[in-house]
């Protein structure tokens, strides 16, 4: 295949920043762990109006600003830990000044801050968030994002065919994806020099006090769930839950499993609280480039989830159209590729793994950036959940958290 190359001088710059800075992934663990109870608490309501809020009119003409939520060491950063090249190339491209926040630990957490604001059409301080396919499909839902005009987006020609038409938004008409990843397994090299192979070694009593697992439910329950034989794609039902809940409940009232926690689960790998732990495999790059290549990720034998985070608009943004941009602007198979070369996960614009080819020949054979059939078939789409089994099986998770 024949490689693209490029001819925008800004691109080109681009790519030369990658190619000296593609692993370069400095000071962006940030923040301190959220408890259990706080997440549990901001779980326990889906919210929702009797009548769907109504967007908010656009100003994007007249007000260049523009905020953007999203996790931790999720956008390319350069030596120094205070720029984002890629963001900053945008911001002079369009005339746009953005506000990027790592305000987004944990799914449930960030829509217990602004689901009252979501209710009554209001701005909660973000024009563009990334969260995951079942948090949108759930803002969707309860009409809490707004329409894109795709005319806006035309880049999005570029999204990959496998996730054109999720369940959640046929046709992608309010979300679109911003990178996808893996949930497996990850070990301290130096403190566990035999490595982990399932999630079962996880409950090995030489790591009693020293595991942690995911406060998504569906990463660490749906590990468990493969784990004990569930094809968590399929069907199953209340029968295959509680089995997992009960292995769940197990290991954390014997204290197997030290802490239960959204991204601030990298600060207790780092810290050595916790030794090994169902982790997002991105994740593990970003500890290895600061502390010298200590952890390994795995996706156990039984296999591991996938998922992806999406780009929603707020139904209270008032900047629409700079958000539309903002989104056309990172489907640009060029500048999806310093991004995957930088966070290591899954892309999902076509043609950034050859674009990859210009930064960083060895990345563009990342299984954890760009995956073949036979990586992918070892992961599996936790399956979209009825609203009463969402309230069930949600519920039975948190009182887990809460107990913990």
């Amino acid at each position: 295949m024949t490689r693209h190359m490029p001819n925008d001088p800004m691109i080109q710059r681009l790519i030369a920043q990658a190619k000296q800075a593609s692993l370069s992934r400095r000071g962006l663990l940030q923040g301190a762990g959220i408890g259990a109870t706080a997440l549990a608490l901001a779980a326990c309501s889906t919210g929702g109006p009797a009548a769907k809020p109504t967007a908010a009119t656009d100003r994007s003409a007249t007000d260049k600003s523009l905020n953007w939520d999203n996790w931790a060491a999720y956008l390319d950063q350069d030596e120094s830990g205070k720029h984002y090249p890629t963001l900053e190339a945008f911001e002079k491209q369009s005339g746009f000044a953005v506000k990027y926040s790592v305000a987004v630990d944990d799914n449930n957490t960030y829509y217990g801050k602004v689901k009252d604001q979501l209710a009554l059409g209001q701005d909660i301080g973000a024009d563009v968030v990334c969260l995951t396919d079942w948090m949108v499909s759930r803002l969707i839902g309860l009409g809490y994002v707004q329409k894109f005009d795709r005319t806006k987006i035309p880049n999005a020609k570029n999204l990959s065919p496998s996730l054109q038409n999720p369940d959640f938004d046929p046709g992608r008409t309010r979300s679109l994806p911003w990178q996808g990843g893996f949930a497996g397994i990850c070990w301290n090299k130096e403190k566990v020099p035999g490595g982990l192979k399932s999630v079962d070694d996880l409950w090995d009593r030489s790591l009693k006090g020293r595991v942690g697992v995911l406060s998504e439910m569906r990463d660490t329950m749906g590990l468990i769930m493969l784990q004990n034989g569930v094809d968590i794609s399929g069907k199953w039902g209340d029968s295959e839950f509680d089995a997992a809940i009960d292995v769940f409940t197990k290991q954390v009232n014997d204290g197997q499993i030290r802490n239960i926690k959204g991204n601030a689960y990298l600060e207790d790998l780092k810290s050595e609280d916790t030794l090994a732990a169902i982790c997002w495999s991105g994740d593990i790059t970003v500890i290895n480039a600061e502390a010298g290549d200590k952890w390994e990720f795995a996706i156990p034998t039984a296999g591991g989830t996938l998922w992806n985070d999406n780009f929603v608009i707020p139904i209270g943004s008032r900047k629409k159209t700079g958000a539309e941009e903002l989104i056309n602007y990172y489907y640009q198979p060029e500048v999806a590729a310093q991004v995957a070369a930088w966070v290591n996960y899954i892309t999902p614009v076509v043609g950034a793994k050859e674009a990859m080819m210009d930064i960083d020949p060895e990345l563009a054979d990342n299984q954890l950036i760009f995956p073949s059939d036979e990586t992918l078939a070892k992961a599996h789409i936790f399956r979209t959940l009825k609203a009463a089994e969402e309230s069930k099986y949600g519920a039975a998770f948190q009182a887990v958290l809460l107990g913990s």
